[in-house]
């Protein structure tokens, strides 16, 4: 099968016009996804709400022959820009190429090696069809780096889950019922899984990302709300996963009022936690692990196998709740060319950097 890159192009809001024409076989190789990522939506709410005037290709198969791969890529302005997936950068979400098997796997790889300018994938699963393919396919075209990336942690659900404060030891146990009366001696306190329809989705996501910014995350410049940008994907592409009954927003609450929240999807039989937030005023009642707990026994209860934490694997999940997780690495490819060259001396001279200053910095001891 012959691969098409299709050419640069300068996006307009919105999808791209040819990406548009693929859409539906974007969706057709839903099938073969692996990560909530890979789904045209994830994608068309990206470009939209934070890539809409960033220069775009879509590496897909021949539409003579059929369609087995896409992967979506965008980089910066200028002659020696990378080629990098779409929202790596901006969500840090785990991702990669949407390929239908291990020969689409290569034959995409093929695709990749022939663009003249660098290619990066931040936060591939080890486990995914590029990352074999590239290894086999690279070498003949120029440099491949292969290195760790920050894991994806995850619980293994079963109907024992339904109950979950009994799969801990009793000093933990203990731990959450003197929350629960912490939270108690605040007043009336409620928790909700939320399944909402579009019509009911803005009013609950507005109230959620409401309570995301009372955190910490306000003053580190991580909270929904201080990216406006950010905040329209999240909207835009949580909205359309409601539209398919897939939303998930997991509430504490208060007196009526939410203290703590989660915005997920569920999709593939899989609890998908993209965000986490709670209001530090009530921080004292541990409302982010009341709400954790509660989270985890009704994804049981769902039927769900799995409780997937998309994000880093932070001491708060690996002491208190996992330390179970899928492996990831970075992938970055430089082609013969110009824009490969400076690109590996830049990535060299970084990596030099950081392990000067990891040696020197006072707290290395």
């Amino acid at each position: 099968m012959r691969y098409e890159s299709f050419a640069e192009r300068r996006a307009t809001p919105g999808l791209p016009s040819r990406a548009l024409a693929h859409v539906q076989a974007w969706a057709v190789l839903g099938e073969a996804a692996t990560l909530p990522t890979q789904h045209p939506d994830f994608g068309q709410a990206a470009v939209q709400a934070l890539l809409p005037s960033t220069p775009q290709i879509l590496v897909e198969g021949s539409p003579a022959a059929g369609f087995e791969a896409i992967v979506p890529l965008v980089r910066d302005g200028g002659r020696l820009a990378r080629w990098r997936l779409l929202g790596d950068r901006e969500v840090h979400e785990p991702g990669g190429p949407l390929v239908r098997d291990a020969k689409a796997a290569m034959r995409l790889a093929q695709a990749l090696c022939a663009l003249a300018r660098p290619v990066e994938f931040a936060r591939v699963p080890l486990d995914s069809p590029i990352v074999a393919a590239l290894r086999e396919v690279a070498p003949a075209h120029g440099k491949l780096i292969v290195r760790e990336a920050d894991p994806c942690p995850f619980l293994a659900l079963d109907e024992s889950w339904g109950t979950p404060e009994n799969r801990f030891s009793s000093r933990r146990r203990s731990d959450f019922r003197r929350a629960q009366r912490k939270a108690d001696r605040l007043g009336e306190v409620g928790y909700a899984m939320h399944r909402p329809s579009p019509v009911e989705f803005n009013q609950l996501f507005d109230e959620a990302i409401a309570v995301e910014a009372k955190s910490w995350k306000r003053a580190a410049g991580t909270a929904i709300l201080c990216d406006p940008a950010k905040e329209r994907f999240f909207r835009s592409y949580l909205r359309a996963c409601a539209e398919r009954g897939e939303t998930r927003i997991a509430a504490m609450r208060i007196d009526g009022k939410m203290v703590a929240v989660q915005l997920a999807v569920a999709w593939r039989g899989r609890y998908w936690l993209y965000k986490i937030g709670f209001d530090e005023a009530v921080g004292k009642c541990s409302p982010g692990t009341l709400l954790m707990l509660h989270a985890l026994g009704e994804a049981a209860r769902e039927g769900l196998s799995r409780f997937e934490m998309m994000g880093e694997s932070d001491s708060w999940i690996s002491d208190f709740w996992t330390r179970e997780a899928h492996p990831c690495v970075r992938l970055r490819f430089y082609p013969r060319s110009l824009a490969g060259y400076v690109g590996l001396a830049q990535d060299t001279l970084g990596w030099a950097q950081t392990r000067l200053d990891r040696r020197f910095r006072p707290d290395a001891a």
